[in-house]
């Protein structure tokens, strides 16, 4: 749903990587591989080391590209968001009706991509997962002010701004929009992984769309109380 032609270019940070990993054949091995083993094997348990000897190749090639195994994944992440706006937009183009526009937005924030697509050399079903499961390690550090600072984050946040602009969009009187738009995208990752992990915690299962119900119901319920 709303799928992005995969010739539109993904920009990311570039405070994030030492060499544009899109500019060689290594670089593009790099980013695929990394999202290979960290949907397989978890974030803990990659390193550079294992990425080096996957891709047959060695950890200072891999570190001519990003510092740390952490740059790494804050690169991946920021595509996602990157590539996320660019499909919030394409999604609600031509869209008049603010409803319509912010529906379609929680509908892309709760989507779980379940088919093995790519967008170029991206799995986007492997990074969607990751997303899902691992954003969360890109700022829950003591680092995160640093990062901060250097706009690791940008990505995330220009997402999450312009879903709130939809919010205001539909209630210019709401006061919370980026706080509950940021409440909506970590509380559907962790649905998503109480539905495949921990099913007591949650209502929802791999069957059905109650996630994105129960999103769609909380957002409009959330800011039509104060548009009176």
């Amino acid at each position: 749903m709303f799928e992005l032609p995969t010739t539109i270019p993904i920009q990311v940070n570039s405070n994030l990587y030492l060499k544009d990993p899109n500019s060689s054949d290594l670089g593009v091995k790099i980013v695929a591989k990394s999202i290979d083993m960290i949907n397989a094997i978890g974030y803990e348990e990659f390193t550079i080391r294992k990425l080096a000897q996957a891709i047959n190749s060695t950890e200072a090639s891999v570190y001519r590209y990003f510092e740390s195994k952490q740059k790494l994944l804050l690169y991946l992440i920021s595509w996602y968001w990157s590539w996320m706006e660019y499909r919030l937009v394409f999604a609600t183009t031509n869209i008049s009706s603010a409803k319509v526009k912010l529906e379609r937005a929680i509908c892309l924030i709760t989507d779980k991509i379940d088919v093995d697509e790519k967008y170029n050399y991206i799995n986007l079903k492997k990074l969607n997962s990751i997303a899902f499961t691992e954003s969360t390690k890109s700022f829950l550090h003591k680092e995160v002010d640093k990062e901060n600072k250097i706009g690791a984050y940008s990505e995330y946040k220009n997402f999450v701004e312009k879903v709130s602009d939809l919010v205001l969009e539909f209630n210019p009187k709401y006061k919370y929009p980026n706080m509950l738009i940021s409440t909506v995208i970590e509380g559907a990752h962790l649905q998503h992984h109480f539905t495949d992990h921990l099913p007591r915690l949650t209502n929802a299962s791999s069957n059905d769309n109650h996630i994105q119900q129960f999103f769609t119901d909380l957002v409009f319920k959330s800011i039509i109380t104060t548009k009176k």
